[in-house]
């Protein structure tokens, strides 16, 4: 599929000037440091060397003294304490955060995570009548809870108090709590709303340290699993959320908790320096997997538990559950894929709406992201549950999908999200007419380059100027994530070497050595499913490359390869 590049433009030139003179940098860095709001030497060493100090005071949160008061009632009257969080990562790392440090201090603590499919997400009245049944006078709920305004009401008539961490945007009337922490309540002036919910169960820990005088270190040792949520729940890594992912990754690879350290060996990670990508595409699937699968709680359990040879147990049993999740993945992906390629009509819509009953719902929010990146347009995949369709949606870049729902609303029994992602539940009968008029409102609605793939490219560099002083300050720009996003580069006119070929199992991907025209400079790379785009490589023309600078280590032995995201081929013969 054709892809377009979007080449930012460079920073302010005085400012490039200035950074790479006090730094000793090329100027292609210091225009990456302009482009991500580093213009000062003091900027740049708050950037590249984050510290503990630039942590903020958890007690500037709206409702911290609040929270730490009620916690501190609960000690001291020894009350029965309940730990609640939803069944995704940064539900289920926040519930193990805070449920491992206040083990200690309290000798009835238990958590509760919801059932995916009984309880849905957020606050459960089951899980409220649950906790009175327990005798339970304070549940700490992470991750959610910020709009359970009657739920938290129908808590305080059974006599349950609940402290809310959560991250979410609040509605107009805030839960009647003993306290709501939430960085993005609007009374709240906590300079840095970009937590993850996992980030705020770790600012209230860190506010019973504060309050409490404990060695911070307390605290800290919980940065893995910090670092598991801010990567999995696609925060901005930046401000606070730099500090604590950059630490956090630290720990994740010297010395983790005896849970990510076994998820960590059933994801062949051994060894090897593991970085956000990782925590993405390899831990935080499997934590996922639990709760589609089977259980959140199981997550939960692998992530506090403090025995070896059960963690390496629990280990193995999420990765099964990760299996079995791939297996519904792949096989409902190609199912919907061949849906749609055998149907004229439907290959040719802006929409693609697919309803299966039969479909694993725990499954079907990855389907939607999977189909969106194929088909390149907004996404609404349903499965039967309870009598009902209910479902995941996605879009694409620029087109709020949220707004399209809405739209059809009259149809739907309920739905929520954002812009680029939802959920919704509707009645069966009511799915050819929520097709039509979905169909109807992105095509009048979506403009002909939301349609197409965006790359968004940092800037054009040589390959002369891909060597290791440049590799080893890029490297230093990590953590990479939302807000400082991989940097992401094109040179123009290389050449194929001569050596380039197709690799992979089906041979579907493509091993490169490419020279540069001008500078006779020669780097390689790899091309995932790129190998159909050998032939164009091997006519002797130049052509263009876009991609990212990645570390190749293989057999003990790190070299620089670009891992390439689209190649173009506008020059004719000759030109």
């Amino acid at each position: 599929m054709e892809k377009t590049w979007n080449i930012k433009e460079s920073g302010d030139d005085e400012k490039i000037e200035h950074l790479s003179n006090v730094l000793n940098i090329d100027r292609f860095l210091s225009n990456l440091l302009v482009q991500r709001g580093v213009e000062t030497f003091d900027e740049a060493k708050a950037f590249f060397r984050p510290d503990f100090e630039h942590l903020h005071d958890p007690f500037l949160m709206k409702d911290m003294d609040k929270a730490i008061d009620r916690l501190d009632t609960a000690v001291e009257n020894k009350e029965k304490v309940f730990v609640y969080g939803d069944y995704d990562v940064d539900g289920t790392t926040s519930v193990a955060l805070v449920f491992s440090f206040l083990r200690p201090f309290f000798d009835n603590i238990q958590f509760y995570i919801p059932n995916r499919y009984e309880e849905g997400y957020g606050i459960s009245y089951k899980g409220i009548d649950h906790f009175a049944e327990e005798n339970c006078s304070l549940v700490i709920a992470l991750d959610c809870g910020i709009k359970a305004v009657e739920k938290i009401e129908y808590a305080k008539e059974k006599g349950i108090d609940f402290i809310i961490c959560d991250h979410h945007t609040p509605g107009d009337v805030l839960p009647a709590a003993a306290a709501c922490l939430d960085p993005k309540r609007k009374d709240c002036n906590y300079p840095d709303e970009n937590l993850s919910g996992c980030g705020v169960g770790f600012k209230f820990i860190q506010a019973y340290c504060k309050r409490h005088k404990l060695d911070y270190h307390k605290v800290y040792e919980y940065l893995d699993l910090v670092a598991v949520s801010i990567a999995s729940d696609i925060v901005p890594i930046v401000g606070e959320n730099r500090v604590l992912a950059y630490y956090g990754l630290q720990k994740l690879n010297t010395n983790p908790c005896i849970g990510l350290k076994h998820i960590i060996k059933v994801s062949g990670m051994q060894g090897r320096e593991i970085g956000i990508s990782d925590i993405v595409f390899k831990i935080g699937p499997r934590i996922n997997a639990a709760g589609r699968i089977d259980s959140g709680g199981d997550a939960v359990d692998l992530l506090i538990a403090e025995n070896e040879e059960m963690a390496g147990s629990m280990s193995i049993d999420i990765d099964k559950c990760n299996d079995t999740r791939k297996g519904f993945d792949r096989d409902i992906t190609q199912q919907a894929l061949d849906l749609i390629s055998s149907n004229e009509k439907l290959k040719n819509k802006k929409t693609t709406v697919l309803f299966e009953p039969e479909w694993h719902k725990g499954v079907i929010g990855i389907v939607a992201s999977r189909l969106t990146e194929y088909y390149y347009r907004p996404t609404v995949i349903l499965t039967e549950s309870k009598g009902l369709a209910t479902g995941s949606a996605r879009s694409v870049e620029g087109f709020d999908l949220y707004k399209a729902i809405d739209h059809c609303s009259d149809l739907l029994e309920n739905f929520g999200g954002h812009m680029y992602a939802a959920g919704l539940t509707l009645k069966i009968e009511n799915i050819p007419e929520f097709q039509r008029r979905f169909e109807a409102f992105v095509e009048k609605n979506i403009t002909p380059d939301q349609l197409i793939p965006q790359i968004d490219v940092d800037e054009e560099i040589g390959l002369r100027d891909i060597n290791e002083k440049f590799f080893r300050i890029l490297k230093q720009f990590r953590p990479f994530g939302p807000g400082n996003l991989k940097p992401v580069f094109v040179t123009k006119r290389v050449f194929d070497y001569g050596t380039s070929k197709k690799v992979g199992k089906d041979q579907d991907h493509l091993k490169v050595e490419l020279i540069e025209e001008k500078s006779g400079s020669i780097k390689q790379g790899i091309g995932f499913s790129m190998g159909p785009d050998l032939d164009n490589l091997q006519t002797g023309n130049p052509f263009d490359v876009c991609y990212t600078i990645e570390e190749n280590v293989y057999n003990g032995r790190s070299t620089i390869q670009m891992m390439l995201k689209d190649m173009k081929f506008p020059y004719a013969e000759g030109n």
